[in-house]
């Protein structure tokens, strides 16, 4: 009997310390992906909790500021969207606008997520607690157009000033589904514009050569909260005819442009006859590099680097071929593809020297695609331009040129049928009509005015 007894005793203690170190086991983990820092007038919570076998006693998320506490969701009220993320996660998503929140204040506020999970065969439970601070503002930011006279050409470019408010919130223009960012005006450094108000900025933006001349135009402003406000300006758009070639194509050339292009990159890897790689160099190709030059305009200088002079035109060349050419290229007799050439193809002499259309900051200097040796300058608030075809090249990255100064020479690499220079200019990262930038009025109306006329100059 006291055997028996003894051994009760044992397993009583037993089963008391498996219970006691259930009770101490890890409850849940808590991931509050959403918001990252602020709330609007409507925000999106997002949490994922995850739990061995994604079993969950419960869970709530609420919403506390100034002492008030509100249930988003839970296990028992529901709310939100609840989503498997793998065997052991749940994603819970719950957007929430004002309305939700009645006593909703701008300030700073929390979000509080709490998770319990079932342990030792669901006798026992341990629970989980995580918490992230937020900042709520409710007050919309506010946008206002300041400059006057905007007229756009299709494939061409054009500049706003405005004013956003607060002076920290992102802004700029949108044309269609292209985004154009702004910059402190401040940032202008030319003659007879000296701007200090930290809530004027300024947008170049541009009109892309496929998109049509009725595209929806505005400036806009909105904070990190979701907030967000719309200004709209007076503009004018013109459509523009491009020409259209047709580009034949013969093995001499293909042999010489094909191979001498795949050492350059590893961005492709095309199979077959050289034609067959050439249609994917001149489609995939010019794509990949499209999208590499457009990555540049995240490195553009707050400022403008050029002081307002006119670019250099490169009036002692012969245009071989102008902005948004639509070419057929042509095999064999038969028409085996179609590109849009996005920029002036301009020849002089072999192994020309090719300078700097304005003064700027190296941000490329190496081979590049179907562009070959191809040098970038930054001229800052999103302009660049680019050079390509080059033979030789005479800068690095991070070098600061003069307006004219030598680059390098012209040649014949990447997709080049002889020796000439490929000119364009670049409007946050889209390919843009240079001719406007070679033209000293087009600068004067609708750049220099606009900023002078901001300054109160």
């Amino acid at each position: 009997m006291r055997y028996l007894l003894g051994l009760i005793l044992i397993l009583a203690l037993a089963a008391g310390g498996v219970f006691l170190y259930a009770g101490r086991l890890p409850g849940p983990s808590i991931q509050i992906t959403k918001p990252t820092k602020y709330v609007g007038q409507s925000a999106t919570v997002e949490v994922a909790i995850t739990a061995p076998g994604g079993k969950l006693s419960d869970y709530s998320i609420v919403f506390e500021q100034n002492g008030k506490q509100t249930t988003l969701a839970s296990m028992t009220a529901a709310g939100g969207n609840v989503k498997a993320d793998g065997a052991d996660t749940m994603r819970i998503t719950r957007t929430f606008t004002r309305n939700d929140i009645p006593d909703l204040k701008t300030g700073p506020a929390r979000i509080v997520v709490m998770a319990t999970r079932p342990v030792l065969y669901e006798l026992r439970k341990t629970t989980s607690t995580a918490s992230h601070d937020v900042q709520v503002r409710l007050e919309r930011p506010q946008v206002a157009v300041l400059s006057t006279k905007h007229y756009v050409n299709l494939g061409g470019s054009e500049m706003v000033v405005y004013r956003a408010t607060p002076a920290d919130v992102e802004s700029g223009v949108q044309v269609g589904d292209l985004t154009y960012p702004g910059y402190p005006a401040s940032g202008a450094k030319m003659e007879g514009v000296h701007i200090t108000d930290p809530t004027i900025k300024v947008a170049f933006f541009a009109l892309r050569y496929d998109q049509d001349v009725n595209t929806p135009m505005f400036a806009y402003a909105r904070d990190e909260a979701g907030n967000s406000a719309r200004g709209d300006f007076d503009r004018m758009t013109f459509p523009k005819p491009f020409k259209k070639s047709r580009i034949p194509l013969d093995d001499k050339f293909l042999d010489r442009v094909v191979p001498a292009i795949l050492e350059t990159t590893n961005e492709v890897n095309p199979q077959g006859s050289n034609i067959e790689k050439f249609l994917v160099l001149n489609g995939e190709l010019r794509r990949k590099n499209a999208e590499k030059i457009a990555s540049y305009a995240k490195q553009s200088s707050p400022e403008i680097l050029w002081g307002g002079v006119v670019f250099h035109p490169f009036t002692n060349t012969a245009v071989e071929a102008a902005f948004a050419d639509q070419r057929t290229y042509v095999y064999d007799g038969k028409d085996v593809d179609r590109q849009t050439h996005l920029g002036f193809d301009l020849a002089r002499v072999v192994n020309s020297p090719i300078v700097a259309a304005n003064r700027g900051k190296v941000v490329h200097a190496s081979p590049l695609g179907i562009y070959g040796n191809c040098v970038i300058l930054d001229h800052g608030m999103g302009v660049q331009s680019l050079y390509g075809h080059l033979s030789y090249i005479a800068v690095k990255v991070g070098d600061t040129v003069e307006k004219e100064q030598e680059l390098g020479k012209s040649g014949m690499t990447g997709l080049a049928g002889g020796d000439h220079l490929h000119f364009t200019m670049l409007v946050n990262g889209q390919m843009v009509n240079p001719v406007e930038w070679w033209d000293a009025h087009w600068i004067q109306d609708r750049i220099i005015r606009k900023l002078r006329e901001a300054s109160g100059s």
